[in-house]
């Protein structure tokens, strides 16, 4: 049976270790130069593999779905949904809580084909928002989400990043799910 080109599927168990590595290459680009060399190393795809295996084996309750872009069968990006866990957020608010697409395959598509596929699921849901939180430094993170519609809200959080407690800022970015009532 042929495959797509590209496509966007739900993950399976099997997948574990193709997220994991595409996972570990995006988190050491993303991180460089902003947590310490030991933080950077623990970005290692046998972690994130054992990670994404055991909650692909037992997903959380709820609205959590990890789902991958393939070019023909091979993984080259994820991206991870669930509800948001921030505290002033309703409970009809999706969170993309990773996302990421192989270097190599950057600029073809397959990050806005797992943004797409995500707020489709969390549409169907019930989700009436989404929200995503990215680096302050990531401007071309940034600049993709804002270009598919999401906006800086005014909320950020200082991530704790080492064990000596240092910190990286993130903005919240959002976008509204459901279309607006007709003015009469």
């Amino acid at each position: 049976m042929p495959t797509a080109d590209a496509s966007v599927r739900s993950a399976v168990v099997n997948d574990a270790p193709a997220v994991g590595q595409v996972q570990a290459l995006v988190w050491q680009e993303a991180y460089d130069g902003i947590v310490p060399p030991q933080v950077h190393a623990a970005f290692d795809p046998r972690s994130f593999t054992a990670a994404w295996r055991d909650s692909l084996r037992t997903p959380p309750e709820g609205v959590h779905r990890l789902l991958v872009a393939c070019v023909g069968e091979q993984v080259v990006g994820f991206v991870a949904i669930g509800p948001s866990q921030d505290p002033d957020a309703g409970q009809t608010t999706g969170e993309v809580t990773a996302l990421g697409v192989h270097p190599h395959h950057r600029r073809q598509g397959h990050g806005s084909r797992l943004l797409n596929a995500a707020i489709d699921i969390l549409r169907e849901a019930g989700a009436e928002h989404v929200a995503a939180w990215c680096l302050v430094e990531h401007e071309s993170v940034r600049g993709f989400l804002t270009g598919s519609g999401l906006e800086p809200d005014g909320a950020y959080r200082d991530r704790v990043v080492s064990p000596e407690e240092d910190t990286a800022r993130e903005v919240r970015l959002t976008a509204a799910l459901t279309e607006p009532a007709p003015s009469a």
